[in-house]
């Protein structure tokens, strides 16, 4: 809504063009700052309780910039609104919790929806506004719908029972918002500051080193802000990625043919419009992202969310090549931002679906918020790299607008996005046709969260077990991953019973079948049986070989353990993840070795070598005799 306003903002306020612009770059940073603490604190703390803290801070916004002219203070306004961006994940997270199973894909379609309807909806409302009334009314008009939204979230939202237990990670935290102020603040300066510029270069890289940081530290402490080996799932990162991709396309849709629509007919390929009246022609779009929103969550919910995503993803693909050669018309446009809206709908709609199946539902605002983050950097991008290109091709020869070369570059950059949307979710809807859909038909209600640790039979912590929980008759309720104390929360169906089972790499799985009471704390869950490689080393004369080296490495190179025989030859060795490695045994007295390929299946595996005697050393020499192997 305030986009409309920057050109006359400037004489508005008495400020540089560059100043009025952090009233957008604010917002952005804000949003994408608040949105992973908020969702975390959402699943810790409560989610009503942090969408009512959130509309209230964004209503603090309005009434600060309804009633300013100072451009710290509009800034200040700015940022609290942006925290507004936080309400997304958060609701959709709700609906998980409150609503029939049935229902979730539907709302969190419409939900996920709403990002687009709002951003297609404001450009022409603000723009209007703007020129109707005094421009204040575009700062304050959110701060009355979010006074709206929070007596509609008291009415009729009631407090999610599900909670993460622990301490909210405040380092993770901090680290995590200073690398985004960083990053974002590079994307979106990066045009006036220059983008080879030493501020841009240094923000950047800075941003960059401090996601390194971020990112260990993620791994070791409990309860970590964003839960790295979760979000770290194939089926997360592809879908974390097609969020990336899908924001970039979906808001190069409207920057390229907003433009379009906006630049001279003298140019030969522009279509003339004002600025008010190309929003309008702009608006169904954002109407056919919600008719659309119910086609994609029933295709979600008949086919699943892989297969809504793959097509939406297709046809952004198919419709950016065909606006290439017809977008000479503002009917041709219209039709052809329609045509990419509908893909987007698809696929953008099902994405919080196809994240919420996949992670812990005691951790689902978390992911959501990531997920929502990076939609944003895939807009932030859009934007920074759409800029970066009309400005290298406005020339005097354009009359101060960018070639239609250049907009026709960004469909095929848009159209790259969403081609390898599609070759990314590929495996896993080649995976879900070969799965099929057959699933328990037990339906618990997830109000009941416990929590407990994974220890082995030491009493020491183990980091990165699975915890799955299933029903009575053996429904899916909720799964979980303990952190690097060894904690978990999982949901359940309240205390009655429930079947747990813990599996953990290097372990061999354990099950409990325990009737729930109403104390929230499990007795810890304790793995005795370490899985190993084993097996008696020998020499040439099928005598134990006494400390001998044995090594597992991997088949592309490296080495993961080693260990020494011990006075009868043998060697044990932590079992290695699933998979094909090399084990070799060597005595570095006679020079005697010997390989095989070792496979492993999940199970404790014994294997007996025998050393063999040098025949030639490296260099092609006789080795000479070999001494007697050390007894």
């Amino acid at each position: 809504m305030v986009l409309p306003l920057l050109p006359d903002l400037p004489d508005l306020i008495g400020t540089s063009t560059s100043n009025a612009s952090w009233m957008i770059t604010a917002t952005l940073i804000a949003g994408a700052v608040a949105t992973p603490v908020i969702s975390r604190m959402a699943d810790m703390y409560g989610k009503r309780r942090m969408i009512l803290l959130t509309l209230a801070i964004v209503a603090v916004g309005a009434l600060i910039g309804g009633v300013s002219t100072a451009l710290p203070l509009l800034i200040l306004a700015r940022v609290l609104q942006g925290i507004g961006t936080a309400l997304v994940p958060v609701g959709i997270a709700t609906m998980r919790d409150e609503l029939d199973p049935d229902k979730v894909p539907l709302a969190v379609a419409l939900m996920s929806a709403t990002l687009a309807i709002g951003a297609g909806v404001g450009l022409p409302l603000g723009g209007y506004l703007a020129e109707a009334f005094d421009w204040h009314v575009v700062l304050w008009l959110p701060g009355l719908l979010a006074l709206l939204m929070i007596a509609l979230v008291l009415r009729t939202v009631s407090e999610s029972p599900v909670r993460t237990a622990g301490a909210f990670d405040f380092r993770g935290a901090i680290l995590l918002s200073l690398a985004l102020v960083l990053l974002l603040l590079a994307v979106s300066k990066g045009a006036d500051w220059g983008w080879t510029d030493a501020s841009t270069l240094g923000t950047f890289a800075t941003g960059l080193v401090l996601l390194a940081v971020f990112v260990p530290l993620e791994l070791r402490i409990p309860n970590p802000l964003v839960d790295i080996r979760t979000a770290a799932q194939p089926v997360v990162v592809s879908a974390n990625t097609i969020s990336v991709l899908m924001g970039f396309g979906m808001f190069l849709n409207m920057l390229v043919s907003t433009q379009l629509l906006q630049t001279p007919t003298d140019t030969g390929y522009g279509l003339g419009l004002d600025a008010l009246h190309a929003g309008l022609w702009m608006a169904p779009s954002a109407v056919a992202f919600g008719v659309l929103a119910p086609v994609s969550g029933w295709v979600t919910r008949r086919f699943g969310p892989e297969l809504a995503i793959g097509i939406g993803s297709a046809i952004m693909f198919v419709s950016y090549l065909a606006r290439i050669p017809f977008s000479d018309s503002v009917a041709l446009v219209v039709i052809g931002t329609l045509v990419v809206t509908a893909g987007t709908a698809l696929a953008y709609s099902a994405l919080p679906t196809l994240i919420m199946r996949s992670v812990p539902v005691t951790e689902t605002a978390a992911a959501n918020g990531l997920n929502t983050l990076l939609r944003s950097v895939g807009t932030s991008t859009a934007s920074a790299v759409t800029a970066a290109v009309f400005a290298a091709t406005i020339t005097s020869g354009t009359g101060g607008y960018p070639t239609f070369g250049a907009m026709t570059l960004m469909f095929v950059l848009a159209g790259v996005a969403a081609g390898i949307s599609t070759v990314l979710i590929l495996p896993f809807l080649r995976r879900r046709a070969a799965d099929g859909d057959d699933q328990p038909t037990e339906r618990l209600t997830v109000d009941h969260v416990v929590h407990g640790r994974v220890v082995d039979g030491r009493g020491e912590e183990v980091p990165g077990a699975i915890v799955t929980v299933m029903g009575g008759r053996g429904s899916h309720v909720d799964w979980a991953r303990t952190d690097s104390a060894g904690d978990f929360s999982v949901a359940t169906g309240g205390p009655i019973r429930h079947l747990f089972v813990v599996s953990a790499q290097g372990w061999s799985p354990v099950s409990f079948y325990a009737d729930l009471n109403d104390d929230r704390r499990l007795a810890p869950f304790v793995m005795r049986d370490r899985l190993t490689v084993r097996g008696l080393i020998t020499d040439p004369q099928a005598v134990p070989a006494v400390d001998v080296s044995v090594v597992i490495t991997k088949r592309t190179g490296g080495a993961l353990s080693w260990v020494r025989t011990d006075d009868a030859g043998r060697y044990t060795l932590p079992l290695p993840r699933e998979g094909v490695y090399d084990l070799t045994a060597v005595d570095r007295g006679t020079q005697a070795t010997r390989s095989q390929i070792l496979t492993i299946g999940g199970r404790s595996v014994e294997v007996d070598l025998q050393l063999e005697e040098p025949a030639l050393s490296p260099t092609g020499a006789d080795a000479g005799p070999p001494r007697q192997a050390s007894r």
